[in-house]
This record gives structure tokens, sequence and C-alpha cells, in this order.
């Protein structure tokens, strides 16, 4: 008899703890799901059993308990739970799968389709030109394509939308289409590359612009989708290449003729030599050109209709062509003029590159003033400190003689000193007002018909240190009359609108001065030239020149300070600026500070150099001149005109260097 030993029921109880399997043999399942059985209860068992067949029966029975389906024991001591796999499981399973094929797929198409040129949308396409031409200017537009893959294009169609200020000369090749803007490309071969070109102008005003747009639509073979393309490029009218000035009188009298002279001159990159001037037409309105004009640089012309004609022939040199309209009756107080000027781009059809409205004052009177200051009647820039020159000129024009006429002038503006007029007529001068009257001028007492006359005076404008900060910096003027008496009978007054003169508006520019000294010596008595002073021949002495400019009023372009040099002076360098740069030029000997830009938040700019001199002994016991007047210029951007002053001449007296010329009377030893 074999007795199973107490250990190793130990063992296999301390496996089988708390552990519950499903059991293949019934018999034995109804064991294990027992409660696990105490030390007394297994000595009892152990007693009990004594047939060997039953211990080899529990053996087996014990190890098919504990084997997986391979055969193999199981730990017990892990517990192992399956779950059954759900709808979400097997749909997240799908999606997964779906991406990881999606990447793939697009992993191979760039790194193996695409690379290998088979890109159907590989196509390099722009169309390029100038972006800034000078009106009727010929250029060109060319549209480049290039197809950088291995797979050929079908059916492709280039369609190019030019600017409407566009003027078409020639396509290379040309166009398909009657409008000139559709080419029929059909085949582009895979790794190929053309262009279009398309040869034109444009003729616009100044700063107009133009979009050139052009579209490719084609077919990749092996595809049935449609592909575009599209490029764009702007180009803008940076000059018309011809100087245009209108000059005229902006007050008009009903029934008389009124000058409208149109002045004309190329520039150097010009490509418009002739077009036609075109005055819109109004009923009460007509024109005719100067012909009894007897000046010598009249420009050539045909004319077209009365109020239109072709200029011809324009160069370098200045030409006027004058114009005289009659206003026949008056329609309103101010009547606008349209003014175009244009080139015949095909029979019939006129591209326009310059427009300009002119209005007038119309006025109805029998007597036609005229105010005129410095030679202008159009607004101008003046300078503080500058002398006005002004003419009032009269006329009777009308049918009957006119008695007791009275002129007046009007100057409104707080920059006046009038302790500066200078009037030899003898008006009266009340407030911002001069009047003259029969007993000034005898000829106001009967102004006979086509009776006329000129009054001259002058006034200059205040210094700048003599008004206040702030103000409108201009100076209105215009002149106007009464009459006591027109005729038996007629009425002494008339409609105030009627009898003033045209109005003439000076702004005052900027007030920008220049101080420019030439030393031995600065300020604080510090030697700053060098050499013998005074000056011995065949010795050299140099100095130093500086200037100051202040501005604080208005804006300034292109500030520049020059001075060309006496041949027997030498530019000996050492220059410094805080604004803008000094340069020398040796051919013409010219020293010139080019400023630029000059806002009013720079109210002073400094510049100093270096000049030498060695004397000759044709300068023994002369005084010499170290530097002529330099030219100071600037462009003022509030009144739109150009300022200029010329400084002193400065010798080898030094007269700006109170210490030199204390032992320097400037002659040369």
């Amino acid at each position: 008899m074999i007795k199973i030993k107490k250990q190793k029921n130990e063992k296999n109880r301390e496996e089988a703890d708390g552990v519950t399997i499903n059991l293949k043999k019934s018999s034995v399942a109804e064991f294990t799901q027992r409660p696990v059985p105490t030390e007394q209860q297994v000595e009892e068992f152990d007693d009990f059993i004594e047939d060997e067949t039953l211990e080899e029966e529990i053996d087996e029975s014990l190890n098919e308990i504990y084997q997986d389906e391979a055969g193999k024991l199981v730990d017990v001591k892990k517990l192992y739970h399956q779950t059954k796999r759900g709808f979400f499981y097997w749909l997240l399973v799908s999606f997964a799968l779906v991406a990881g094929f999606a990447g793939i797929s697009y992993f191979l198409y760039n790194n193996f389709y695409l690379s290998s040129g088979s890109d159907a949308t590989a196509l390099e396409f722009k169309i390029t030109g100038e972006t800034e031409v000078v009106a009727g200017q010929e250029f060109f537009y060319t549209i480049s394509y290039q197809n950088l893959s291995n797979i050929n294009l079908k059916n492709a169609l280039l369609e190019v939308s030019l600017p409407d200020n566009f003027v078409l000369l020639d396509s290379y090749p040309e166009a398909d289409s009657e409008n000139n803007n559709i080419w029929e490309i059909q085949h582009i071969p895979a790794e190929s590359s053309n262009s279009i070109k398309i040869k034109g102008m444009i003729i616009a005003p100044k700063n107009d612009t133009g979009i050139a747009l052009a579209k490719l639509r084609y077919t990749p073979e092996n595809f049935s989708s449609e592909f575009k393309k599209e490029s764009a490029l702007t180009t803008t009218v940076k000059d018309v290449g011809v100087d245009i000035e209108i000059d005229f009188i902006k007050s008009v009298l009903v029934g008389m003729d009124n000058s409208l002279s149109f002045i004309f001159k190329t520039k150097e990159n010009n490509y418009i030599n002739d077009f036609k001037l075109n005055i819109e037409p109004a009923e009460n309105i007509t024109f005719r050109v100067g012909a009894e004009d007897d000046r010598d640089n009249l420009a050539e012309f045909s004319e077209i209709n009365p109020h239109s004609w072709q200029i011809k022939n324009l160069n370098e040199n200045e030409v006027i062509f004058p114009v005289y309209s009659n206003f026949l009756k008056k329609l309103s107080a101010s009547q606008v003029l349209k003014v175009s000027l244009s080139k015949i781009i095909e029979e019939n059809k006129y591209a326009i590159f310059y427009e300009k409205e002119i209005e007038f004052e119309v006025m109805k009177n029998d007597l036609n003033l005229t105010l005129i200051i410095n030679g202008s009647r159009e607004n101008t820039g003046v300078n503080f400190t500058d002398t006005l020159n002004y003419s009032l000129v009269y006329k009777n024009k009308g049918e009957t003689e006119m008695k007791d006429v009275i002129l007046m002038a009007v100057l409104d503006s707080d920059f006046l000193d009038w302790t500066t007029l200078d009037e030899t007529m003898g008006g009266k001068r009340n407030d911002n007002t001069i009047t003259w009257t029969k007993t000034q001028i005898s000829d106001l007492e009967v102004l006979a018909q086509h009776g006329e006359g000129i009054i001259d005076f002058s006034i200059e404008v205040m210094d700048v240190d003599e008004v206040e900060a702030g103000l409108d910096y201009k100076i209105t003027s215009y002149a106007q009359f009464n009459v006591g008496e027109i005729g038996e009978g007629d009425e002494a007054s008339i409609e105030t609108e009627d009898n003033r003169s045209n109005t003439i508006v000076n702004t005052i520019n900027s007030d920008l001065k220049v101080v420019e000294e030439i030393r031995y010596f600065n300020e604080d008595n510090i030697t700053v030239g060098n050499g013998p002073l005074p000056l011995r021949v065949g010795e050299k002495t140099s100095f130093k020149i500086y200037w100051t400019l202040t501005n604080n009023l208005h804006e300034l372009n292109n500030a520049k300070v020059e001075v060309s040099l006496p041949d027997y002076i030498e530019f000996d360098n050492k220059n410094r600026t805080n604004v803008g740069t000094i340069e020398y030029d040796n051919v013409n000997r010219r020293v010139a500070w080019n400023i630029g830009r000059l806002p009013t938040s720079v109210f002073r700019a400094d510049a100093e150099f270096n000049i030498s001199v060695v004397p000759q002994e044709d300068d023994r016991n002369k005084i010499i001149v170290l530097k002529p007047g330099a030219k100071v210029s600037a462009f003022d951007t509030v009144t739109n005109t150009e300022i200029s002053k010329i400084t002193d001449v400065k010798t080898s007296k030094l007269e700006d260097d109170d210490i030199a010329q204390k032992s320097n009377d400037g002659i040369v030893r």
C-alpha cells in the first residue's frame, strides 16, 4: 500500500488556494469546488487512502486541472481574464488599417511618383515685363511656361487680358482670336518649355496703372480633369515724357478774348512727339488759335475741329500753342473747361495721357480788370522779405464811356510790411485796401470807350522774425471797381460779383535760412585754419567753411547747397555734416552738400569742410576771392515752389572771422 505524503498535499493545496477553474471531469470538479480542507482533515484523508490505483487517479486528475490547451502547467498564481471583442473594437481596428494604407500610399506618391516627374501640376507659368514705363514707350509682356513633369499636356489654351490703356503692336506667335488675346497651344510635351511675347505700349496719364492677367488651361494625358494656372503683372506709368503748362487768366469777361496758352517741352525720355489737344466744347464758348502771335517758338499744328488741334513735331525746345477763348454769355459765376491730350492709336481712336480741368470766374461788366504780381497771374509761392511788384491793368470794354471810376486793390494778409509800400500814383491806403479815384488819376473822371491804363506799386513781405507762429502764411490779392456814373440814365451800381479782377493767392514759402562763414579761428578762438595769415605769395593757407541751415515752417525736399570753387582754390576735405553728405566734383570743381528731405523736426543742419590757397605773384597786394556765392535750393512741399537763395561772396578779408580781422586786412603779402 502506497500513502500520499503530507508535503505534496500541502504544495497542491497552495497552488489551488483561492482559484476556481473550469474542470473537465465532474468528479474532480466537485472535489475542487469544495472548501479547502484543514490539516486534520488531510491527515485523516492520508490514513484513509490505501489503494495505489486511487492515488494515481488523483494525480492524473490534478494534472489535467492545471494544464493549458498546449499541455503545459498553468501558473495558478496569476489570473487571466479573456474579454470578448465588441463592435467598436473592430471599427477602430478597421480605421487604423485604412489610415495606415493611406499614409503608405501618400509616402509612395510623394517619394516615388512625384519625384520621378509624374506630377500633372508640375508646370511653371508666369508673365513678366516692365513694371514702370514712360507713356508711349514700347515694351514686351512675356508669358513663359515650362512642363516639369514627364506627362504630356493636351488641350492647352492661353488667354491674356491686357490693360485697357495698353496699345497692342504685335505678338510672337500671333494670337488665334480676333481680339488678339487667345493662343491655342494645344500640346505641351513633357519636360519642355516655351513662351509668347506681346509687344505694345501704355498710353495713359502719369501714375496710372495697368494689370495684365494671363490664364493657362490644360489637361494632362490620362487625366479627365482640367487644370488652370494664372499669373498677373502690374505696370505703372511713371511719366508722360512731356512737360505741360497751361497759362491763363482765371477771371474772364463776357464777350472778350481770353488768353489760354499751352506750353510744351519734351523730356529726355520722351516717346510722344505729336498728339491731339482737345478742349471739351461748351455752348457759350468759342475758341480760336492766336495766329497773329509773332513769337518764334509757336508749336506746329493742324486743326481737327473748332476745339481740337493736332500738335506736331515736338522737340527739346519749349513751344507755345496760344488759344483764345470767348465766353459769349454768362451761364454761372464759374465755369469749368476740360482739357485733354491724347495719342492716336488707330483710325479715329485716341488714348488720353493728360487731363486737366480749368475753372474760370465769369464776369459780366464793361470794365476789365487784370491783376499781375511779379509778372504772373497765377498763384505762386513767395519768400519772407520778398518784394511783390503789382500791376493793375484796367480797360473800358463797354459801348459807352464811364464816369467817376473808382479802382481798389485789396491785399489781404498779416505778413505785408506796409511801411515799404511804394506807390507813385498817390493812392490812398485804408487798412489793407489802396484806392484810386479821379483825384489821383484824371482819366478816371471820364474813362472813354476802349480807354485803358496801368497802375504799378510794390510792397515787401515781412521778415519771419516779425510774424507770429501758427498763422495762415498767405497773401490774397485782388482788384475791384465802382462807377459813380455809367452814361446818362444808366444805373450807377454794378453786381458785386462782376466788379472784381482775378484773385491771386501767394503762399509764403518756408523760412529756409543759410548762414555761411569762412574762418581761420572758430567762435571759441580755436585755430581751425593753417598757414600764414595774412596770406603770403607761394605759401599755403587753409580755412574752414561753415554752412548752417535753419527751417521750421514747412517740410522741404531736395535740399542742397553747392558752390563752384575758383581755379586757385583747393578742396581739402576734412568735411563733416549732421545731415546728408558732402561731395566734391573734381572735374567741375563743385562742392555739393546733398541734404535731401528736411522735415520741420530737423530745425538746424550743419556742414563744414576745408579749402586752401597758395597765392601767386599776380595776387600780391590784392584781396582775393576765396569763394563765390553758394546756391541754396529746396522744394517746399506745402507751396509746391522751388526755394532758391544765393550767399555772399567771401574774400581773403575773412568777413565772418572777427578774431582774424584784428591782424588780417585780406591783402596778400
